[in-house]
């Protein structure tokens, strides 16, 4: 999925954002994004399945080949 901030604003003027195909807890860092976009501060927060998902990010380094590293574990592949 692409990587998005969702905004929605309703006719009493309550806006949600919500950030979409973000992976673990790097969602949390867009809150203060979305905030300073909309002028806002958070009264509420849920989380979505991907908050308790994993991203893998696999590194290549002169001594690790191949290492994965994702939010809760590093191993060697």
């Amino acid at each position: 999925m692409t990587k998005r901030i969702k905004i929605q604003i309703f006719e009493d003027g309550t806006v949600q954002g919500e950030v979409q195909g973000i992976k673990g807890k790097r969602c949390t860092n867009y809150i203060k994004i979305l905030e300073d976009m909309l002028s806002a501060k958070t009264i509420d927060s849920d989380y979505t399945k991907e908050y308790y998902k994993t991203e893998k990010v696999i590194l290549q380094d002169h001594d690790y080949e191949n290492l994965e590293v994702s939010d809760q574990n590093v191993c060697n592949k």
